[in-house]
């Protein structure tokens, strides 16, 4: 028993020396690969990057918000049991799931205002004048995610005892008011982290909308490229920036997680 505990305790050293040995590897070969680019640029264009970054943080956040009060309209339309509006639901996602975010961004930018639906600067308190390309680019993201988000919000509901629901309503509770009192509470608890990483997810996907002029992070990388004809630099520091913000909240995540176990 003892021989066999040494054995494991000494096939995990090696398994861990190996991984050590892999992370040490790779940060030698980034040390070299960046040690021989030229990062000079960043005195004159770090503002560029800082307000990207700004833009990109503002675009997920409210493509999330957006997505998440959209999914939940789908999500309880997919669990109706009226059988037009489950159709309509499942149509939806199905589609959207279904089809290139790229597709999506050149139909609301390009399609709706040949339909006479436009798309005005909007001014609001503290945060100034928005575009009316960043709102289209909100608008993209918000679709697009909340098709994800249904998924997950109405797995959550599902997760829920079916009892919890009988018992509201034997207490003469309306099913409108069990949902938002009991049912939807418990539900959001098992889905914090998927929305966590559907936040993540739409962080790395706001990059598209690069292509239609919002200023976010990868816009600003490729205006920095065009400036100092370096044609890798910018996107390395556009990657290491992505990586920050996705590794942070990725990691706030996982202690946010770790917590909601320890209050169950």
């Amino acid at each position: 028993m003892k021989n066999e505990l040494s054995l494991n305790r000494y096939l995990n050293l090696i398994n861990k020396l190996k991984y050590y040995m892999i992370i040490i590897i790779l940060i030698g070969i980034i040390v070299v690969i960046l040690g021989n680019m030229d990062f000079a640029f960043l005195n004159k264009y770090y503002k560029y990057f800082i307000y990207g970054t700004i833009n990109t943080i503002f675009l997920a956040l409210f493509a999330v918000l957006f997505g998440v009060l959209l999914g939940i309209i789908i999500s309880l339309m997919k669990l109706s049991s009226n059988k037009v509006m489950e159709i309509i639901g499942s149509a939806y996602i199905e589609f959207i799931r279904g089809t290139p975010i790229l597709v999506q961004l050149y139909i609301v930018y390009y399609g709706l205002p040949k339909l006479g639906i436009q798309f005005p600067d909007i001014k609001l308190p503290l945060i100034g004048m928005i575009p009316g390309d960043f709102i289209a680019g909100i608008l993209t993201l918000s679709i697009n995610s909340a098709a994800y988000v249904s998924e997950i919000i109405r797995a959550g509901i599902q997760a829920v005892d079916k009892g919890q629901m009988e018992a509201a309503r034997s207490l003469g509770l309306k099913h409108s008011t069990a949902m938002i009192n009991i049912i939807f509470p418990q539900a959001l608890k098992n889905i914090l982290p998927a929305l966590g990483n559907e936040f993540i997810v739409v962080i790395k996907e706001s990059s598209i909308v690069s292509i239609i002029g919002i200023q976010e992070l990868m816009y600003k990388a490729d205006t920095v490229r065009g400036n100092t004809f370096q044609p890798f630099e910018p996107l390395i520091v556009a990657a290491i920036i992505y990586f920050i913000l996705t590794f942070t909240l990725s990691k706030a995540l996982g202690i946010a997680e770790r917590r909601l176990k320890l209050s169950d």
